[in-house]
């Protein structure tokens, strides 16, 4: 099939979802794909490309849109049934080495593997393995935090070696599995601070990405909580000259002054699974919109979660990069905000009044 451009895009502007399906658009300045149908905010024709099948739009590095959930198609209530049986199972046999395959998880949703892996991912936004590593690493904090040995932890906790826990979940834990059990010890955090509008930001990396981004009166409280989060790190702070960290509270505080900046920065914490479903549809809130809790809670497949949804929010350590300032009460007021409803606010206006001059 040829597709014609003229006629996808189109569709795209009327959001016409007679054509979900025939056809997807991907969006190279935001790196997704989505259905024609998609109700996120349009954007700009010369940041567009139509693909025939999702798998054309992922071969050039685009992924599946949290909003609309392209490969979603429209799943009925047994097969989301269906998939919180093997949510269930996932969480119940996690500790059990290699035992929770992909094959085990089909045959208890009497599907074949295939159709299992993509219906999962596109009901849950992740796949079987990513919740099963994240319940294993779940697992593995709560055995380092009741002592004994990092070994017996690791197998506790379901994983066949410590080498796999080393090369892949540490990336989870934000450390390695003994540092995370004694507060962080021998990791390197390197901090730096700047005045902004909107009060004293202090922001801290690993050498993974950002762990800390938060507002307070002095950087004495900061601190205080940088080090209450890893009392055991290697505390300093960043050199000048650090191309990195310059860069990431340059972007920062340009953002905070109004001024253009893009916060794709990379993000090391450590969360839940729940947390991190939340924390990366929020990063998908375009610039200038704003989602309620409920609507947030809906659109991680868990329509009854609004209130773990503002736990959630409130839990986040990385403001602006995570930005849980985009989320509102259902009634439309403004909700909580762990930086102050003042900042809140002000940051909405600021990105509302943004929004609106880039639309000129």
């Amino acid at each position: 099939m040829m597709l014609s451009e003229a006629k996808c895009w189109d569709a795209v502007t009327a959001r016409n979802a007679e054509k979900d399906g025939q056809f997807y658009f991907g969006v190279v300045t935001t790196g997704v794909y989505c259905r024609p149908s998609c109700p996120a905010r349009q954007p700009l024709r010369k940041n567009v490309r139509f693909y025939e099948s999702p798998g054309e739009a992922e071969r050039d590095g685009l992924r599946p849109c949290l909003r609309c959930r392209p490969l979603a198609g429209r799943a009925d209530d047994a097969a989301i049934e269906k998939i919180r049986e093997v949510c269930a199972y996932i969480q119940a046999h996690c500790d059990s080495g290699d035992g929770v395959t992909l094959e085990t998880l089909a045959e208890i949703a009497d599907w074949s593997p295939f159709h299992l892996h993509r219906t999962f991912k596109a009901v849950l936004g992740i796949t079987p393995k990513q919740l099963l590593d994240t319940c294993r690493v779940s697992a593995l904090k709560t055995k380092l935090r009741q002592g004994g040995t990092v070994t017996a932890a690791v197998y506790d906790a379901g994983f066949g070696s410590s080498s796999r826990v080393y090369e892949n979940v540490d990336k989870n834990l934000g450390m390695t599995p003994g540092q995370y059990r004694e507060g962080g010890k021998d990791v390197a955090i390197s901090y730096a601070y700047a005045k902004t509008p909107l009060g004293l930001l202090l922001a801290a990396a690993t050498d993974r990405g950002l762990c800390f981004v938060q507002f307070g009166e002095s950087v004495d409280d900061l601190m205080k909580e940088l080090k209450n989060e890893y009392p055991q790190a290697k505390i300093a702070e960043s050199r000048a000259g650090r191309r990195e960290m310059d860069g990431w509270m340059k972007s920062l505080t340009d953002y905070l002054k109004g001024e253009p900046a893009v916060l794709d920065m990379p993000v090391d914490v450590k969360a839940s699974v729940f947390q991190l479903k939340v924390w990366r549809y929020l990063q998908t809130i375009p610039l200038g919109e704003v989602r309620t809790y409920g609507e947030v809670a809906k659109a991680i497949g868990d329509a009854g979660a609004s209130r773990a949804v503002g736990t959630a929010c409130g839990a986040n350590k990385v403001a602006l990069v995570i930005p849980c300032h985009r989320v509102i009460r259902g009634d439309k007021g403004l909700g909580g905000y762990r930086w102050g409803v003042e900042r809140k606010m002000a940051l909405l206006e600021g990105e509302k009044k943004r929004y609106t001059s880039l639309k000129r």
